[in-house]
């Protein structure tokens, strides 16, 4: 046990070594845009390889197992739709909490509406969309649902398990209780397939369409999107209402996917 753990530590460190080389080098090279793609790439790839390749090495698990093409097709329909629910969910419940915030916290809520200037540097506009639509959206199911989820529920049952894992993805999203559902659905998508490409694709979806939102159109949702202090109560009316349809909506497609499933029931490997 001693011969094979100590690889796997030498591994880890020289991956940390290798990360922390880089950044000083970045550092000095005096360019912070290539630094901060650079640290991105190796947050999401170096860190999520070095951990998941451990924890599937462990129980036996082939990629094979857990990613496939099989019987994925029948879901693309329900995951772009979902996608555009979790959507409206987040962006209604994010109106919410400003709006509860304006009266006690009125620095706090200019602080989240103030918008940050995009950079001129369109490599960096792209290299950076890419990551948070496409690369960070792999790396996280794959230590969130694939690694996470798995362990959780071998300790603690289905649910908890689902739960625990949800409120540990929400507590690193800006909007908590948008993560925290979509986190839910997600476990669910994943315990229901028992193929990590079903969240992979619909985690993409959901940050594809938010990088639109962010970088291409800043129309999309015009609607109820909240861009100003003025903007939580002229557009309450269709935020309520958004909340009200997608919260209802949401719960049921949670019910239905949770139809069957016992406490103790893990994906299929």
């Amino acid at each position: 046990m001693a011969r094979e753990q100590k690889p796997r530590f030498l591994f880890g460190l020289a991956i940390v070594a290798s990360i922390v080389l880089i950044s000083f080098l970045l550092q000095m090279a005096g360019n912070p845009f290539l630094n901060s793609i650079v640290l991105l790439l190796l947050f999401y790839i170096a860190l999520p390889v070095w951990i998941c390749s451990y924890y599937f090495q462990k129980r036996g698990v082939t990629l094979r197992q857990v990613v496939f093409v099989q019987g994925i097709v029948r879901w693309l329909l329900p995951i772009v739709g979902l996608s555009l629910l979790i959507m409206v969910f987040s962006t209604s419940i994010f109106w919410l909490l400003l709006r509860a915030l304006v009266a006690t916290a009125p620095a706090l809520v200019n602080l989240f509406l103030t918008p940050e200037p995009l950079p001129d540097a369109v490599w960096y506009l792209a290299a950076t969309g890419f990551i948070v639509a496409i690369v960070a959206p792999i790396a996280e199911e794959f230590v969130f649902r694939g690694v996470i989820l798995n362990q959780l529920m071998d300790v603690f049952g289905l649910w908890k398990g689902i739960g625990i894992t949800s409120l540990i993805f929400a507590v690193f999203h800006l909007n908590f209780f948008g993560a925290f559902l979509f986190a839910v659905i997600a476990s669910l998508l994943y315990i229901k397939t028992g193929n990590l490409l079903a969240p992979i694709l619909l985690h993409i979806a959901n940050n594809t369409l938010a990088v639109y939102q962010a970088f291409a159109d800043t129309s999309f949702m015009d609607w109820m999107t909240v861009a100003s202090v003025n903007d939580l109560y002229t557009k309450a009316a269709p935020n309520l209402i958004a909340l009200i349809a997608s919260t209802a909506l949401l719960l049921l497609v949670i019910g239905w996917m949770a139809r069957g499933l016992g406490n103790n029931i893990a994906p299929p490997n």
